[in-house]
Formats: structure tokens, C-alpha cells, sequence
């Protein structure tokens, strides 16, 4: 089961996918179907604004496979916040090297994510 404002994101993404095979109008288990098909190979990068240089960057924190998601769909802010404290992060859906989705959060609290390492980007 995948969170409901998770599924909002991935749903256009799914549709494109299924378009791009010819099928205009998927039925609801075409739609279920193709998200099996891409499920296993989601990530999700999370990052964090952090002033650089007199402009801002992203400092990326972790990139999670979609067997390690479900505690951070549960509850994305909080998942977040336990580990990283607050900010302005950002969280990139891929499929592989393929663009899905992103999705902004802004915990409160301490920015524990300055003392993090930086997740090395291959």
C-alpha cells in the first residue's frame, strides 16, 4: 500500500507511462499493474536547502530504494524531522535515471541535517 499523497504524485507519471505504450484510457488494474511494474525500482533523494557561496544548494541526505520508503511515506515531515531536524528539503522520485516527481517538505526544529554527511551522487 503506498501513501494516498504519494499515489497523487506517481499517478501522471504512471498515465504517461501507459500512453507512451498506446493505452489512452487505462483502467484502474492497468494503472495498479504498471505501478508493480515500477515500484521496485523507485528512489526517493532527499535534500535539504543550504546557503552556498551567496545563493542556496541543495546538500542531498539520503537516497532511499522503495523497499526502505514505507516509514517515510507513513510520515514524510516526521521521518524528516527525527532524523535531519528542520529546513526546506526536497524529496526526488527517479525511476531509475527517469524523472518522476518531487515534492517539497518544511519540518520545524534544529537543523540537525549541518552535521549530516553529504549522500555522494554517482
Amino acid at each position: 500500500m503506498i501513501a494516498a499523497w504519494c499515489w497523487e504524485l506517481i499517478e501522471p507519471y504512471l498515465r504517461r507511462n501507459l500512453l507512451n505504450r498506446g493505452v489512452e484510457r487505462p483502467a484502474r488494474r492497468q494503472m495498479l499493474e504498471e505501478f508493480a511494474r515500477v515500484w521496485p525500482e523507485l528512489t526517493a533523494t532527499i535534500g535539504v536547502q543550504e546557503p552556498f557561496a551567496g545563493t542556496i544548494r541543495f546538500k542531498w541526505l539520503v537516497r532511499l530504494p522503495s523497499r526502505e520508503m514505507e516509514p517515510f511515506l507513513e510520515d514524510p515531515t516526521g521521518w524528516i524531522r527525527a532524523r535531519y531536524g528542520g529546513g526546506k528539503f526536497k524529496m526526488n522520485l527517479h525511476q531509475g535515471m527517469h524523472f518522476v516527481t518531487t515534492k517539497n517538505f518544511k519540518p520545524d526544529g534544529d537543523p540537525l541535517w549541518r552535521h549530516a554527511p553529504e549522500l555522494v551522487l554517482d
